[in-house]
């Protein structure tokens, strides 16, 4: 299952033989032109799914074309999957060969590409960019949070700011590393298992540039699937709208996949 481009009218629930899901995607509210987001869920066996959303950076030609590249490699990639070879080789041959695909147009396109690999209930994960993936708790217990490519992400880490300060950040829109560079580097996460009642996130920068982290864990950690999209959509909509200085809002892009393994 591919998006690409595409404008949800609202949340799509789906099941898989280990849990559910719900997506969504739609082109941030002030622009008229394409939805450069784009994701992904792609089975490799029963047991075994690759989740991924990439996010075509604005402001650079062709950003929509990026992250369907980056998709397309990756879900082509997924065909060559059989018992010799491990999901781990795929997904990072997935990054590199999308790497040189954008390079090769010479466009200077360029996109995030987060990318978990769901096994058995157990979670790796691999990024490139400020696209992110989280997973927490039923209480509310943060169990992963990958560390987004960006400078003021990096401050966060190194306790210079807090990351309320962050999210209302000038400089929190930079990223210092793309899927379209000859710089690329990808981070590979290590494995976390998920329990009954964990929530899995992948989601582009449109719901962590509107939304403080806590209000994010609060909203996913517990209720229906459906309904926990359909918070975090009115609620960074509503953000991406408003002007109120105290508050997080960037009219953005929205893309996110939510896992609840049964």
């Amino acid at each position: 299952m591919k998006y690409c481009q595409t404008d949800l009218d609202r949340a799509e629930r789906l099941e898989l033989q280990s849990g559910q899901f719900v997506i969504y995607t739609h082109r941030s509210p002030s622009k008229e032109t394409e939805n450069e987001d784009c994701l992904a869920v792609i089975p490799l066996r029963d047991d075994c799914y690759i989740f991924a959303v990439a996010d075509g950076l604005g402001g650079l030609p062709s950003g929509g074309s990026a992250s369907q590249i980056t998709i397309d490699t990756l879900d082509n990639k997924s065909h060559e999957y059989n018992e010799g070879i491990q999901f781990r080789e795929i997904i990072l041959d997935s990054f590199e060969k999308a790497n040189r695909l954008i390079l090769d147009k010479g466009s200077g396109a360029a996109t995030t590409l987060a990318v978990a690999e769901l096994q058995k209930n157990e979670v790796r994960t691999y990024h490139v960019g400020d696209s992110k993936i989280l997973v927490c708790g039923q209480r509310g217990k943060i169990k992963l949070n990958t560390v987004s490519h960006s400078p003021v992400e990096y401050a966060v880490e190194a306790g210079v700011i807090d990351e309320d300060e962050a999210v209302l950040h000038d400089e929190r829109h930079l990223v210092s590393n793309v899927v379209g560079s000859h710089e690329m580097s990808i981070t590979l996460g290590s494995t976390v298992k998920l329990s009954k009642y964990d929530t899995l996130l992948l989601a582009s920068d449109g719901l962590f540039d509107n939304l403080y982290m806590e209000e994010i864990i609060e909203i996913i950690r517990k209720g229906p699937l459906e309904s926990v999209a359909t918070s975090l959509i009115e609620m960074a909509s509503k953000r991406m709208l408003s002007e109120a200085p105290e508050l997080p809002g960037h009219p953005d892009d929205l893309t996110f996949i939510l896992y609840r393994p049964l």
